[in-house]
């Protein structure tokens, strides 16, 4: 098999990942955060950090990797307009996923000691679900934008 073909195969099976993990956590999150029950909360919580540890982690460290490497072997050089601004985006995603990542967390055990407790979940709580969920419309709306100039691969000038 050529390795253009496989660097391709590996990047977008990549690019599937992270969009299908992020739309996944955010619609199981949604659904249990609606559901008002700690427990399950909790439960879906535990999850979501799991799968984002297991699958968007992955991703997150394999996309430039393989972006870099098809970039060389295809001899596009980084500078290029669309590249270049998926770079940009892929780092304005990162900066609303890292946060993410650690509210989940903490949603999590918030959602877990109430449980616990058999108390209702705290106001702590929903500040950080409302943070998570404001952090995810960049991060998604970043995600799509590079897809699309993936497959586009638009002519983009910097000036």
């Amino acid at each position: 098999m050529d390795p253009d073909l496989i660097l391709r195969w590996l990047h977008v099976i990549g690019a599937c990942v992270l969009l299908g993990t992020g739309a996944g956590i955010a619609f199981f999150m949604l659904i249990a955060h609606r559901s008002g029950d700690a427990r399950f909360i909790a439960q879906t919580a535990g999850i979501v950090v799991l799968a984002d540890l297991l699958f968007t982690t992955t991703a997150v460290i394999a996309q430039p990797i393989t972006r870099g490497l098809l970039a060389w072997w295809l001899g596009w050089p980084l500078t290029e307009g669309w590249i270049l601004a998926s770079l940009v985006l892929y780092a304005m995603a990162g900066v609303f996923w890292l946060p993410v990542v650690w509210i989940q967390v903490r949603m999590r055990g918030l959602a877990q000691t109430a449980a616990d407790r058999a108390v209702p979940l705290p106001q702590a709580y929903y500040r950080l679900f409302r943070i998570w969920f404001a952090c995810g419309f960049p991060a998604f709306a970043a995600v799509l934008i590079i897809l699309w100039l993936m497959i586009a691969r638009p002519s983009i000038g910097w000036g």
